[in-house]
């Protein structure tokens, strides 16, 4: 019998979600999905110490020769993201998925800016924007920056989604991607309740499983793909489901077990439910989100963890920075 992951390759494409480049070719998904977390994550590794050396030496190049270590820093993160992008796509068939700086989330303008910033590097490095996805978080200024870039044919992946009311507003602004938080959801409604929850009872996956669904009673072009699993019971779950991106630990999981996987989500069924449509415009979206504690709180949550992470960054890359100064000739500096 073929395996769980082999299975699910069938009726659901498989994204990677991560920045480890050995771990992509090893499960060879469709496409690879990165945040802030971990591409710092992987900035620290050893294996790629020449990605971030380049980057940082380019940066440095860019900025002049009185620029302090912190400003060379702060130029580089933001190609960092696309140096590791471009080394995933020299791997996978299909198209990754490169972040906006978590810390402008609330302004539409700079966010808009900076997505067409990151598709003019990778359109300079020799990559159609066709190949890229650019993340931006799911606030009511991230998804109308998004409706102005998809209209540019710059596609968008709408991350730290965790409410009806976020998905909603990204169908109706045409964004080409959502990516609803299942994990998070849950860890949220175990800490608020205190009761566990597995299989169909996962509130992430009842959330997720609620979405699709309506995106495809209503004929939305806008695909969901789950992410952040807690377990591979989330995502047995949701098999079915357009896109699904896996951490590296729990694809090797699913590629470990061989069992029948059954498909839980399903287009033609979901036509043929009884849904009721929801409107959505600012007034609405702003209600329901104020409404929903749980969609309140991990936004919030997950937006200052992603900055956090961006700042950490920053600072790794200085202090990289400073030592790669440190051993080159006085000359030479």
């Amino acid at each position: 019998m073929a395996t769980l992951l082999e299975q699910l390759r069938g009726i659901t494409t498989v994204v990677s979600d991560t920045g480890d480049i050995n771990s992509i070719i090893q499960y060879k998904p469709t496409d690879s999905t990165t945040n802030p977390s971990l591409i710092a994550a992987a900035a620290e590794m050893p294996a790629y110490a020449s990605v971030v050396d380049d980057v940082l030496m380019k940066a440095r190049e860019a900025a002049g020769p009185s620029a302090s270590d912190k400003d060379v820093a702060a130029l580089a993160f933001k190609s960092l993201a696309v140096a590791f992008g471009i080394k995933i796509l020299q791997i996978i068939p299909g198209r990754v998925s490169t972040e906006v700086d978590a810390r402008i989330s609330y302004d539409r303008d700079k966010s808009i800016e900076t997505a067409r910033d990151i598709i003019s590097q990778y359109e300079k490095a020799g990559i159609s924007r066709e190949r890229v996805l650019i993340k931006l978080a799911s606030t009511w200024e991230g998804i109308k920056a998004a409706e102005i870039l998809e209209r540019e044919g710059i596609h968008c992946n709408m991350t730290l989604l965790f409410g009806m009311h976020q998905a909603v507003a990204c169908a109706e602004a045409k964004v080409t991607l959502i990516s609803p938080f299942v994990g998070r959801i849950l860890d949220w409604y175990k800490k608020d309740t205190g009761k566990d929850y597995a299989g169909a009872d996962d509130p992430g996956v009842q959330s997720v499983t609620k979405i699709y669904n309506y995106f495809k009673k209503f004929g939305y072009k806008t695909q969901v793909m789950g992410a952040s699993f807690r377990n591979i019971g989330e995502i047995i779950e949701l098999a079915g489901c357009d896109l699904l991106t896996i951490a590296p630990k729990l694809l090797s999981e699913l590629d470990s077990k061989q069992e029948k996987l059954e498909r839980k989500l399903d287009p033609a069924k979901a036509a043929a439910m009884n849904i009721d449509r929801i409107p959505m415009d600012q007034a609405a979206f702003e209600k329901a989100h104020a409404e929903d504690r749980m969609a309140h709180d991990k936004l919030k949550e997950g937006i200052e963890g992603f900055s956090k992470a961006l700042e950490d960054l920053e600072k790794l890359l200085a202090k990289r920075l400073s030592e790669i100064s440190e051993k080159q000739p006085v000359g030479a500096r």
